[in-house]
């Protein structure tokens, strides 16, 4: 039995951890930290787990009686948390922020989307869960990155419910904002680029040009001279929608030359065809076939040298809490698929 502890247990992901790893068959929760909620039934803050646990918040944070700890916090928090307090060697640690998605030789986290990192994932003592506009974006670009096919700059655009902004209330996420309302934010320069950058010039092979990190290097110079910041841009557009939850992107792709729609579609189905649960849809998929569940759909659409790809996912499952437990099984030896066999609705 894995003994969890859940750090920030009172926000979205909080919630939607506890509610995974209540029905997860080898999982035993020794704590849910939230100060503020501490000796509180969780049900009082995660309404619809009443009935299933009596479980209370807790201030206290018994590190020495649990096997691995969830920190769900706000970005940034994270590293501020390990500066102020020890947790011992042997207890694993998934952050599901943003603080150690990138290798800077600092730490030793690994980057845990488990369509590319499976084996340093299972072989890992600390992981840094995917950002969820990163997990949905990648998946639609993992196949054609491997393969080279990503040679000129990228468009991206992709629309997250409202829970992807946290609890924490704010002037775009009321309910009377948000309704029947439809906005774009962080134009060009959301922090998740940071990551997509990352694994596609990991992914890439040694001829294909670099994926340049905009955040860092700025745009390239336009018909700058041979070498000066040469490579692909990912130009991603973010919206917010009217709905709670999900992830619906497409990523529209230049070839360098035409190829036929039956050898695109064969890139995605032989890279994903061990993966547990991102799968390749022969027709367009809806956001509502992903909702609730940890699957991922992808889909591709080939228009002579254009490629649209079509990815999405539930922002707090397979973009958060779910990806987090399915990396716990692999960490631990488990099936990778414990816990997670969550249906989408029929409507």
């Amino acid at each position: 039995m894995i003994r969890v502890g859940i750090l920030g247990a009172a926000g979205y992901t909080g919630g939607e951890l506890i509610r995974l790893l209540l029905n997860h068959p080898e999982v035993e929760i020794v704590f849910a930290n939230s100060e503020s909620n501490a000796g509180n039934k969780v049900y009082d803050v995660h309404e619809g787990l009443l009935g299933d646990t009596e479980l209370e918040f807790s201030s206290e944070m018994p590190f020495d009686k649990v096997d691995v700890v969830f920190f769900c916090f706000g970005h940034g928090k994270s590293r501020q948390f390990l500066s102020e307090h020890t947790i011992p060697e042997q207890v694993k640690i998934i952050d599901l922020a943003q603080d150690f998605r990138i290798a800077d030789g600092d730490h030793d986290y690994v980057y845990g989307l488990p369509e590319t990192h499976r084996a340093e994932i299972m072989a890992c003592k600390h992981l840094a869960n995917p950002g969820c506009f990163a997990t949905c974006i990648q998946l639609g670009l993992l196949p054609l990155a491997k393969a080279g096919l990503l040679t000129h700059d990228v468009s991206v655009n992709a629309i997250t419910g409202s829970t992807g902004a946290g609890q924490k209330p704010g002037a775009t996420t009321h309910f009377s904002w948000r309704n029947n309302n439809f906005s774009t934010y962080k134009l060009f320069t959301h922090q998740h680029l940071h990551e997509i950058c990352q694994t596609m010039n990991e992914l890439r092979p040694a001829e294909a040009p670099r994926v340049i990190d905009t955040l860092n290097e700025g745009f390239p110079v336009e018909n700058s001279p041979l070498g000066e910041m040469e490579g692909v841009t990912i130009d991603f557009i973010p919206y917010r929608g009217d709905f709670a939850r999900g992830i619906f992107c497409t990523e529209v792709i230049t070839l360098d030359k035409p190829m036929e729609a039956t050898d695109v579609v064969a890139l995605y189905k032989d890279f994903y065809k061990d993966a547990a649960f991102t799968h390749y849809s022969d027709k367009a998929p809806d956001l509502k076939q992903v909702v609730n569940t940890n699957k991922a759909l992808v889909h591709a659409d080939v228009f002579g040298r254009k490629v649209v790809a079509t990815s999405m996912i539930d922002n707090l499952l397979k973009g958060a809490v779910g990806q987090a437990v399915q990396n716990m099984n692999l960490m631990f030896g488990l099936d990778e698929k414990a816990g997670l066999n969550l249906k989408a609705s029929a409507f």
